[in-house]
């Protein structure tokens, strides 16, 4: 073979970064060594994988061609060097996970996982569903753990447990008297929302899709925790998922706003790319997220530590 898988690590490098120096950041080489391999490369097939903008360097068509089977080759390259090596535990693992996932079940999930596999390493980087949908059709994920649908070509969606959001106050808000409000109602409150392009969000605005008026939506924020706290101050309610509410509701620091008109119900789900090689550690980390919701109808009711 004319190249090296050197020579793809430092082309899949690149491609992550779209940029050379931090490409030789990552992969701990001089900046005029992954420049030369990756111009070797290129020279002996007489070719280019990237067009050059500026200083950004771009996957071109055939660069983009490429990519999935080089993700594929190293991926299986390092399985062979384990066996090799004699190795029984699995090599890094990307995971990226929508803030409900990550802050309520993904550090769990990761934690049990290094448990189990000590050498192992695992990066979890937390963001709304439309950056993980992002991270993956780049390949700057192994696995995704959103709560938002994805419909994306390149991507394969495979549902984990069902969540449900509900919409609550603070126990001295004017609406928390127990009784189902209807939408005119609730329309005319203040509301604390997450961002556009968050799952939670997405949830939110099709359970609205056949009321014909508006919300008042005054304050969007990235995090539920902040939306939590804001809605406790009693600036507003608030709409989010029913697990990152349940030890509130327990304290009573917050309560629950009966919606009968409103269909909160979504799935968690599991988002691979399709031409993305499935690891060991991969189909592991899986199971783990399937062990632990294993017999449960709904995420609130997974035995979770309670937080006082």
């Amino acid at each position: 073979m004319k190249y090296t898988l050197r020579q793809l690590e430092i082309f899949l490098a690149v491609a992550r970064h779209e940029s050379v120096s931090r490409a030789a950041e990552e992969l701990s080489l001089s900046q005029s060594a992954t420049s030369t391999a990756l111009g070797e490369l290129e020279r002996q097939f007489d070719t280019q994988l990237f067009d050059r903008i500026g200083k950004a360097l771009r996957l071109n068509e055939l660069g983009q061609v490429v990519q999935p089977h080089a993700v594929q080759l190293i991926e299986h390259a390092r399985e062979i060097e384990a066996l090799l090596a004699r190795q029984t535990d699995f090599g890094p693992l990307q995971i990226g996970a929508t803030l409900t996932v990550g802050n309520y079940l993904a550090t769990l999930i990761a934690a049990d996982f290094l448990r189990h596999h000590p050498s192992a390493r695992v990066k979890l980087t937390v963001h709304n569903s439309a950056t993980i949908v992002h991270q993956l059709t780049r390949y700057e994920l192994d696995l995704g753990l959103i709560e938002g649908s994805c419909r994306h070509p390149d991507l394969l969606v495979e549902p984990w447990v069902e969540d449900e959001l509900v919409v609550f106050c603070a126990p001295g808000h004017a609406m928390a008297h127990g009784r189902p409000v209807d939408m005119d109602e609730l329309a005319g409150q203040d509301w604390i929302l997450r961002e556009i392009g968050s799952g939670t969000r997405e949830t939110f605005d099709q359970a609205l899709r056949h009321f014909s008026g508006e919300v008042k939506v005054r304050l969007e924020l990235e995090h539920t925790e902040a939306i939590k706290r804001t809605v406790e101050s009693g600036l507003g309610i608030g709409c989010i998922s029913r697990l990152a509410l349940r030890d509130a509701f327990r304290r009573g620091s917050l309560v629950p706003i009966e919606t009968p008109q409103l269909d909160l119900r979504r799935q968690f789900q599991f988002v691979t790319h399709k031409r993305k090689y499935v690891t060991a550690g991969m189909r592991e980390f899986i199971a783990l997220c399937r062990q632990m919701t294993a017999g449960v109808a709904r995420s609130d009711l997974i035995d979770l530590p309670y937080v006082p």
